[in-house]
Parts: C-alpha cells; structure tokens; sequence
C-alpha cells in the first residue's frame, strides 16, 4: 500500500481546502489536488490526497470511503498509477 489515495465522486462544490480538512480525520495530510478540465477550470469530480503513512492511509480508505463530503457520497481507494492504452496514449482520447 502507498500513501496517495484516489477520491472519487466529489461535489464541484468540494475545494482542495474542504477536501484537506475532511482527510484530517484519518491523520496528517500532505498533499491534496482536485483535478480540473484544463479548459472551463471546473472540477471533474475527482482528485488525489497524499496522506503521511500507509497507516494513516489505510485508515482514510477504512474510515471514509461511504461518506457523505459536501452532499456526495465519496470513494476512496488506493491510488493506482496511469496505464496506457493501446495506442500508446493515456486516458481516452
């Protein structure tokens, strides 16, 4: 297990700093992103929070995966790295 966590199903209403704090629960939080189209700025729903040990990470995933964030109910799951399609490209295109 790492310490990224994947956050899915986020309010567009749910900021980085709403995100930082709801974390914080489960333990210390290094880092949060919420992901963006990189055209209209608005959020797609889903971001990443780095959390400070693999306890504590487990701990989020154990914790707060179900619960309600900002009218929503969220998932949490270990992050999981990019994999390339068969094109060669990532994502959909």
């Amino acid at each position: 297990m790492n310490t990224r966590l994947y956050v899915g199903s986020l309010s567009y209403d749910t900021t980085e700093e709403s995100l930082k704090d709801f974390f914080s629960q489960a333990g210390t939080v290094n880092s949060v992103s919420i992901i963006t189209d990189k055209y209209s700025g608005r959020s797609k729903g889903f971001g990443f929070v780095d959390m400070s040990t693999e306890e504590e990470a487990q701990k989020a995933i154990e914790t707060l995966n179900g619960k309600e964030l900002d009218g929503r109910t969220i998932i949490v799951d270990e992050a999981r790295p990019m994999k390339k399609s068969p094109s060669g490209r990532f994502g959909r295109r």
